[in-house]
């Protein structure tokens, strides 16, 4: 990435280079900007841009560097600066502020009259993480080309991570940015970033650099980019959720009265569930995007046969209902990739309620009536039939107990009671985990669920509002954090969708997050690899995989096993086509590993993604990796199947377009 360097410039100056959507990143220098209090308080609280809070010792004095620097600290710098040259006291205050607000510490070594050899360079770096740094800065003067490369030998000595995030023996791992002033320096600051640098800096202009040799933004930005053109996207509204429009759609269609459904925008999957409704008898009125829905109240059915389209979720959820609600046995057909995935785990839990599923895809024949009472079922193979039996068990007359060991995609077993209540079905539920689940309220930490229904209840006619959906925003939002800056709207940020946690992982990664309004905002900053539990949120492994491909280092997305009955085989999908794009990447068991490199090092070092013929194999989710993907290939990604993206969202490429 390109740094910014930004001094002798007024509050509302900096805000106007600030908006500039190719000044992906930006150092303040304090020390030379007039700016009160109160400006550097609102400048790093309030920009999306990463910023670098700097002020030299030697400019303002050390007390008043630790003031000012303490100010953008507190405020939220992404990154601070202190030279390694500050006293002990001075820079464990610096140090402890940092970590108190999660500033990532950079220490700095400067020699303004030469380059020394290449033993002490890397003794002073070292001596920069000693006292604490993220990211050692180690700037000397050139005088003659062999000064310059000497300065880039820092980065092959051992205790340097490499450019893909590799590390020497020896290593730290932790991140370097070294390079030459001076003439004979000056190509070291692109070099540099070929190296393995996480940033180089630039001059807003030619006529104010921040030292000798220093190359303006405009001419880096050309040497180091060339035509690549980035992402920027701002305004992106997105769909419903169909995870939660499905739900109020079937519950609507159980309701005695009128619901009104706000908020909806079709896919595939949500139309399945509509005519799901009309098959059990609901009449469906759609006025723009709010549907009416006219209940069946307690009333039976007597389909022969019921079709669920290719959603995987409606068939779970009409498996238990119709063996709740249909007075006959009933097939439950489907079509395209539905067809070929086998439904795990259906026939032996709908056999502990005395229900015989025959067959383990569509079409399947459900025949007899659940028996409610008190049922152990494995949630192995997800949540989907769990909310299928917690929205069928309430309406016998007998009270249900769930417990669910081995629980998977746990959020979404909330999502059906938070939708059921809306309607009138109460749920109660105990989660049993270890102490990171209680403490930090992490679903991985959850070890088993007892869900107590009770019986006799009825579903009552609501009016309620769709959330957008987190599944459609993620690739929008990863193309945001690797390839410029992306804002999408429409979005519950305290939603219970598991997908919410694409937010958490960009942050874990090292994109700039941010809420503002009503809009979701994510923007480039340096990223390095990341280690996530992707088991309760399986449709964003596929965009997650594509971020690890651009992360520094050796990323491990847990989670694997949930994804062979998808509407692909997700494992095999994902390694053929990170392969296909030259992206080392290797499954161990439930985890995959991807060995990424950041998009700069990419660039520079001719290591784009491979483009060429891709198979989305159908699936929607692979297909939306693949687009986002193909935006940082050095020749275009052809997708087989673009169709598929109807069945959750029908206007993806033409809002990526």
């Amino acid at each position: 990435m390109i740094c910014t360097c930004i001094q002798h410039r007024s509050y509302e100056e900096i805000l106007a280079i600030l908006d500039d959507p190719w000044v992906e990143m930006a150092e303040i220098r304090l020390d030379r900007c007039q700016l009160s209090d109160d400006e550097i308080e609102d400048l790093f609280a309030n920009t999306d841009t990463p910023l670098i809070a700097t002020c030299r010792i030697s400019e303002v004095g050390a007390k008043e560097a630790e003031r000012r620097l303490g100010v953008a600290i507190r405020a939220g710098a992404r990154f601070a600066d202190l030279e390694i040259e500050a006293d002990v006291a001075f820079s464990k205050r610096f140090r402890s502020v940092c970590e108190e607000c999660g500033t990532e510490i950079i220490r700095s070594f400067h020699d303004f009259s030469g380059t020394p050899d290449l033993e002490y360079l890397k003794q002073v770096r070292d001596r920069c993480y000693r006292y604490g740094a993220d990211i050692a800065k180690v700037v000397v003067t050139a005088h003659t080309a062999d000064d310059a490369a000497r300065v880039l030998e820092l980065y092959k000595m051992p205790g340097q991570a490499g450019h893909d995030g590799s590390v020497m023996a020896g290593s730290t791992g932790h991140l370097l940015v070294a390079f030459a002033m001076g003439d004979a320096g000056r190509d070291t600051r692109i070099a540099c970033l070929k190296a393995g640098a996480p940033f180089s800096y630039a001059s807003l202009d030619e006529g104010d650099t921040t030292a000798p040799g220093q190359i303006d933004f405009v001419t880096m930005h050309r040497e180091v980019y060339g035509p690549w053109k980035g992402f920027f996207r701002n305004t992106l509204q997105m769909p419903a959720s169909k995870s939660f429009a499905q739900r109020a759609i079937i519950a609507a269609a159980l309701a005695d009265g009128r619901s009104h459904l706000r908020g909806y925008s079709p896919c595939e999957d949500s139309e399945s569930a509509l005519a799901a409704a009309r098959a059990l008898g609901a009449k469906v009125r759609i006025d723009g995007s709010t549907i009416s829905i006219d209940g069946i109240g307690g009333a039976h059915t007597s389909l022969e046969t019921l079709h669920t389209g290719e959603s995987g979720l409606l068939t779970r959820l009409m498996i238990p209902l119709m063996a709740t609600i249909n007075d006959c046995a009933v097939t439950i057909t489907g079509e395209k990739t539905l067809s070929r995935r086998p439904l795990k785990g259906v026939s032996d839990i709908m056999a502990s309620f005395g229900v015989i599923v025959r067959e383990n895809t569509v079409p399947m024949k459900v025949e007899g009536r659940i028996v409610p009472g008190v049922a152990e079922i494995s949630g192995k193979d997800g949540s989907q039939l769990i909310s299928g039996l917690l929205t069928a068990l309430p309406l016998f007359d007998k009270p249900s107990t769930l417990i669910v060991t081995e629980p998977k995609s746990i959020p979404y077993m909330f999502i059906t009671c938070d939708v059921l209540k809306h309607f009138g079905i109460k749920i109660s539920a105990e989660m049993e985990g270890d102490a990171k689940m209680i403490e930090e309220q992490d679903w991985s930490g959850c070890t088993g669920v007892t869900f107590k229904i009770k019986g006799g209840q009825k579903y009552h006619a609501a009016d309620f509002d769709i959330e957008g959906d987190w599944s459609s925003a993620a690739p929008f939002l990863v193309a945001g954090a690797l390839f410029g800056k992306a804002e999408v709207q429409g979005l519950d940020t305290s939603s219970l969708q598991a997908d919410l946690t694409i937010a958490d992982i960009l942050v874990e990664a090292g994109a700039v997050v941010s809420e503002l309004d009503e809009s979701v905002c994510v923007s480039r900053a340096p990223l390095e690899a990341i280690s996530v539990d992707l088991n309760n949120a399986p449709d964003i492994f596929p965009i997650v995989s594509v971020l690890a491909a651009f992360c520094a280092g050796e990323s491990v997305l847990s989670g694997a096993g949930r994804l062979v009955g998808k509407e692909s085989n997700r494992a095999e999908a994902i390694l053929e086509m990170l392969s296909g794009l030259g992206v080392r990447a290797w499954i161990a068991g439930d985890d995959l590993h991807v060995c990424g490199e950041a998009l700069t090092s990419r660039l520079m070092n001719g290591r784009m993604l491979r483009g060429g013929a891709f198979t989305s194999r159908g699936d929607h989710r692979m297909a939306m990796a693949l687009k986002i993907a193909s935006l940082g290939a050095s020749s275009p990604v052809v997708i087989d199947d673009t169709a598929c993206v109807a069945k959750s969202f029908p206007g993806f490429w033409e809002m990526f377009d």
